[in-house]
Parts: structure tokens; sequence; C-alpha cells
């Protein structure tokens, strides 16, 4: 491609002229003299550098081929007037976003297979010219939906299932438009959500398959589809999907970050995600319906999230709102996790689980049991706090587990550093409190005597003070 010069000569007149003639001669079924007659003015109008004499030109050759539904002709001329010598980049881009105007059509009327040849035609040509990237992104974009309807309607030629939706998340995935100048920020953020979305449809598809196969193998699955998942989510800008007129994408992104977070079992980041669709205006004014669903869903999932400090301040600042009060289960459950008290799993059990296992967060074995989970770490750092020492008989009673599951319950929160815990198994008893060297025991004596004999000086003073005050009044 040339670069852009001063246009020579005008040939506006000669193009009027034999538009006419070979628009003639191709109703006539004389296709290939008009469009012979077409190239040679095209080349003279291309060393000329007349851009617009030269963008008419190439877009009626392109024209008159497709009137006369001959694609293969079509093709043709598409590939041959983009890779002419000098040919300009502006005519190059008309005749490309002309073609892809008839992608429709064509479908509709020739079917898939003459649709495809010109969908491989405008890829080929834009491959690779920056001036086309746009371009190239949405035609692509119009295959990758084409393999994904492929799986819902299979044909006897189509490839199978699994098969087509790896070449479209490829076919996808090569693309970097975060890149792309030319691209508007929305355009932008909606095909890289597609990315996403077909990375997490072919995750799915090789985990399923690596479940049926049985293999144990870490590296077989869609893991390393997943953790594209989470790098193509990190180019959408968070600040971008605040903007009211962008609504519709915040809430598509924050539903495929909360199936990436809930397949790597990310309880915490799942009830983040779900808060900001909880603070989306649209949904937070639905208080019967999406707005009480995310909610219930960020207490779910802050409950199932292991404790740590986030966590926790989450947690409490939730219970706080005043919005929860609405939902009077969801209120309940999250006041016995901020409540330093202990929770028994079978009273736990049989007041919360008609309910829980009935929603579909709580549906799952899986999640289930990291619930009881929660609730026996819950239990333990509050036995922390109120035990220094506690035989391991009592332990298990309290937790209503056996002695090898208490045991390592117990370690995962040591090892962790949730708490701080020895345990003796000859004496059976666990030791909830660090054993301090002398010169600790002094520093905490002498910190506290100091604070004792402050508050007896202040006593003191506090006392002469109420006594010359009363001496004052009596002697008056």
């Amino acid at each position: 491609m040339a670069d852009p010069k001063k246009q020579e000569k005008d040939f506006t007149k000669e193009v009027d002229v034999i538009l006419l003639e070979t628009k003639t001669l191709a109703e006539a079924g004389q296709l290939q003299e008009a469009v012979d007659k077409l190239m040679v003015l095209e080349k003279q109008t291309r060393n000329a550098s007349d851009l617009p004499s030269t963008s008419r030109l190439v877009k009626e050759i392109c024209q008159l081929s497709y009137d006369a539904r001959n694609y293969t002709l079509l093709n043709a001329n598409i590939q041959t007037l983009s890779k002419k010598h000098g040919q300009l980049k502006a005519a190059i881009q008309a005749m490309v976003e002309l073609a892809m105007g008839w992608l429709d059509e064509i479908k509709e009327r020739e079917g898939t297979e003459k649709w495809l040849e010109l969908i491989e035609t405008l890829r080929s040509v834009s491959e690779g010219k920056i001036f086309l990237e746009t371009p190239r992104a949405r035609v692509t974009l119009i295959l990758a939906h084409h393999y994904e309807s492929l799986t819902k309607e299979p044909t006897s030629t189509s490839s199978p299932s699994k098969g087509s939706i790896e070449t479209a998340s490829d076919l996808l995935s090569e693309l970097s438009v975060e890149t792309y100048s030319s691209m508007e920020r929305r355009e932008k953020t909606e095909f890289i959500l597609e990315q996403m979305r077909f990375l997490i449809m072919l995750a799915r598809e090789k985990d399923e398959d690596k479940a049926v196969e049985g293999k144990k193998d870490v590296v077989v699955g869609g893991e390393a589809d997943w953790v594209k998942v989470r790098v193509t989510g990190r180019k959408v800008s968070e600040k971008f999907l605040d903007e009211k007129e962008n609504e519709d994408l915040k809430l598509k992104f924050y539903d495929l970050m909360i199936q990436y977070d809930l397949q790597h079992r990310e309880y915490l980041s799942a009830a983040k995600h779900y808060y900001k669709v909880w603070e989306t205006p649209s949904i937070k004014a639905e208080d019967q319906g999406r707005g009480r669903e995310a909610l219930e869903h960020i207490v779910y999932y802050l409950v199932l999230a292991p404790h740590d400090n986030e966590q926790s301040d989450m947690l409490h600042r939730l219970y706080q709102n005043p919005v929860l009060e609405r939902l009077a289960l969801q209120n309940a459950l999250a006041k016995c996790f901020v409540t330093p008290e202990i929770m028994r799993w079978p009273h736990m059990e049989a007041l919360y689980g008609p309910h829980l296992r009935e929603t579909d967060v709580f549906k799952s074995d899986k999640r289930w049991e990291d619930l009881h989970t929660r609730i026996i770490e819950h239990n333990i750092r509050i036995i922390a706090q109120y035990y220094t020492r506690i035989r391991l008989s009592h332990l298990t009673t309290l937790l209503d587990l056996s002695a090898q599951q208490t045991e390592d319950t117990l370690c995962r929160l040591v090892v962790s550093g949730t708490v701080w815990a020895r345990i003796d198994r000859p004496a059976g008893i666990v030791n909830f409190r660090e054993a301090r060297t002398a010169e600790d025991v002094m520093n905490d004596w002498s910190s506290d005597m100091s604070k004792l004999l402050g508050l007896v000086e202040k006593t003191w003073m506090g006392v002469n003070a109420a006594q010359a005050a009363q001496a004052k009044v009596k002697s008056q």
C-alpha cells in the first residue's frame, strides 16, 4: 500500500462516463468485459492518487459482481484489487466495508458455503493491515458466532461441538482488540467480553471431558483456559463499566467473573463481584427482583469465604447496613457469624437447612460442606478467645465432630495463622495460649502496674478535689 501523496489528476468525469457504460454491459451479460474496462481506469486513478475516483471504481467492480451473483468473481476481485501495487488504503477500506454489508443477505439467500467463502476472503485481505484491524475483528466475531451456532444446530459437515467452540475461541483470542486505536471503547469491551465467554464455554467442555475420562493430570482439562479468562478480564476497565450507559456491559462482565470465581471456589471474590452488581442503580432499585437476589448471594458467599481481615470487615459492614434487615433469614445468618458465640451445626442445619438447600448456591453438596467447615472454623476462633486450655474430648463435643476431624480442622487453622494452638495428645489437652517467657510476663506485669498506679493517682486527685470543694462550702 502506497503512502498518501498529492492527487495528480481528477478522473471524476471519466468515472461518471465509464460507470454508465459498464452498467449497461453488465446488464447485457458481459460482466467480465465491464470489469476489465473498470480495471483499466482503476489503474490510472490509482497511479494518479485520485482517491474518490479509485474508491468509486473498486466499489463498482465489486457491486457488479455481487449484482450478477458471481461470488467467485467477487472474491477474486476483492483479492486482486487489495494487492494492486500502490493501492490506496482508503479505497481498500471502502471495498471491505461494502462487502461486509452483503454478508447477511448472502447467508440468507445463498447459504453458508458462499457466505463462508466471502468471510475468508475478507479475513485474508485484512490480515496484517492495521488500517483494517477493526473490520477484521468484526468479521472474525461474526465467524465465531457461526461456529457457536454449529454446537446448537450441528450439520453433517460441521465439526464436533468442542471443536467448533475451540475454533471460535482461538479465532477471537488471537485478536488484541485492546490495542486497536480505530475501535470505539465500548465495542472493544464487548469484544473482550465475548472472548471471555467463549473461553469459559471451552474450559467447561474440557473440564467435562476430563471428568468423563477420569484423567488425573492437572494440566489436562480447562485450567489453562480459565487462566486466560482471568487474564482477559484484567483488560476491562471497571471504571468505564461504572458509567450509566455501560450498565449492560457491567452486568455481563461481573456475571462472567462470578463464573470464574465459583469455578475456583473464590467465594470472597464472588461476593465482591455480586456487591458490584448490587450497587448498579437499576439492580438496587429492584427490592424484590434482581436486587434482592444479588444481596442474598453477597451474604451466602461471604459466609462461605474463609475468614480473614477483608472478609470479616465486609461481613460486619454488610450486617450494619439497614437494607439487610429486609432479608430476615440472611440477616439472621450474618448475625450468627458476626456474634462471638458458638454455632452448633445440628441446630444450624435444622434451622437454615430447609431454605438454604433450595437455593442455587447451596444445592451443591460441596458448598453445603464448605458452610459446615466455615461454622466449625468460626467456633474454634470463638473457643480460642474464651479458653486458654480445653480437653480435646470437650472440644469435639462443642464442635460436633470426631476427634480426627477436630484435629484436622484445628491444624488447618493453625497453619493458616488464624489461631495459635498446640495439642498435647497424651494428655488430651489443647492449649490456645502461646507459652510466654519470663521477660514477657514481667513486661505485661509492669504495664498493668503502670495502668493501675495511673488509675490510683487519678482517683486520689479526684478525691482531693472533692474534699476541697466540700471544705469551701462549709466555710461559707
